[in-house]
């Protein structure tokens, strides 16, 4: 049985569009390793992947997005949680199988969370205007052809 396609407010589709590219960041860091490629490779990839759209767009998140609950809501503490953690996976200067492994599982695991229970929960309690103050923008650096290592190919 297939997955239902979530209902996105207008005002958070930016952020579930950051999410699919963070899905093909994780998408290609497996294949990555799945080809061999050296993880050296790989990761710089993913420091250039968190510097240009990860971190702002967590920044996003948790200074827009995450007030609309009370900071005490547990989901809020579980995704504050999650980005300390892939924070400090993404930190890390060592680059092997195991720590790419962690940020492709983990990250794929947090997107999913705020898609699908996260964002749910903040569509069902906020009013219209509370969604529409938002004021998300699109990812500036989406389509930025700056990486040219296309080792996931």
């Amino acid at each position: 049985m297939k997955n239902k396609p979530l209902n996105r407010h207008t005002a958070l589709q930016p952020l579930s569009r950051d999410h699919h590219r963070g899905l093909l960041l994780c998408w290609k860091i497996r294949k990555g390793l799945q080809h061999g490629v050296s993880p050296e490779r790989i990761k710089a990839y993913a420091d250039w992947f968190w510097e240009h759209h990860l971190h702002p767009h967590f920044n996003d998140e948790e200074t827009l997005v995450f007030s609309l609950l009370p900071s005490s809501h547990p989901m809020i503490q579980q995704a504050l949680n999650e980005h300390l953690h892939l924070r400090e996976l993404f930190g890390l200067t060592t680059a092997n199988a195991s720590v790419l492994n962690h940020i492709a599982d983990d990250l794929e695991q947090h997107i999913r969370f705020e898609e699908r229970v996260l964002f749910q929960e903040i569509q069902r309690v906020s009013s219209e205007e509370e969604l529409a103050s938002l004021e998300l923008h699109e990812d500036e650096n989406a389509s930025c052809p700056a990486w040219k290592d296309e080792f996931w190919k």
